[in-house]
């Protein structure tokens, strides 16, 4: 210093910034399992269904796909609609809601068989339905892909366009789940679906169904009344 006295150096400190925090609410849920040990039973109670849906009605050349009455009802895939009904009864009480007293029942299940060219057009499902699934029994090369698309009609409006369409990210409008033989895929019925283009020229297969929920049944007790004395 001039005057020959000395100070000490004030040595600025770092100011550490605030960090940007994200939150994700809202979610849109979709869950696989690769179940092929119902491959057999279902596809031959499926076969069944499939060559009676022909004799009643035409392939199509616009939409060539043949669908199935209910299969649901048919004891031989008991064991197969109770893995989906548990499932789906566990997948519903963990997204939160309250199951307890409620039974998963199902309102559809019906086999497909898409045809070269076919393909499923962007919808849900209401009517009570709670969640939707698909089991694949047969998927040649080429076939359609299972798309799930965004359901929020307000961003659906916004969107900018994406960076990479090849990456999932918050902006992606759309996702895509290759199918399998032995995948199964279940979604809030909420959530639109669609099936791209079928291009194998052998059919693409699987079972569709819709699962509502109900009231359990009640245990009654029943009691006999007292013999009357006379």
């Amino acid at each position: 210093m001039p005057d020959g006295t000395t100070a000490e150096l004030e040595i600025p400190t770092a100011v550490e910034e605030p960090q940007l925090q994200g939150w994700s609410y809202f979610p849109s849920n979709i869950y696989t399992i690769e179940r092929p040990d119902f491959i057999k039973t279902v596809k031959e109670v499926s076969e069944e269904r499939l060559k009676f849906a022909k004799t009643q009605r035409k392939i199509d050349p616009i939409y060539p796909v043949v669908m199935t009455d209910n299969l649901f009802g048919d004891p031989r895939v008991a064991d197969f609609c109770q893995f989906v009904g548990v499932t789906a009864w566990n997948v519903l009480q963990a997204q939160g809601y309250a199951m307890d007293g409620l039974a998963t029942t199902f309102t559809e299940m019906w086999t497909q068989e898409h045809h070269k060219h076919s393909m499923m057009e962007q919808h849900v499902h209401g009517f009570g339905a709670q969640l939707v699934g698909f089991y694949f029994l047969e998927v040649p090369e080429k076939s359609s892909s299972v798309i799930f698309h965004d359901p929020r009609s307000g961003k659906v409006q916004a969107n900018l366009p994406e960076a990479n369409m090849n990456l999932v990210t918050p902006a992606s409008q759309m996702i895509n789940f290759i199918p399998k033989p032995g995948l199964m895929i279940f979604s809030n019925a909420w959530l639109p679906h669609s099936f791209g283009r079928h291009a194998a020229n052998k059919p693409l297969k699987f079972v569709h169904f819709n699962i509502t929920v109900q009231p359990a049944a009640q245990t009654v007790c029943v009691t006999t009344p007292p013999a009357e004395i006379i």
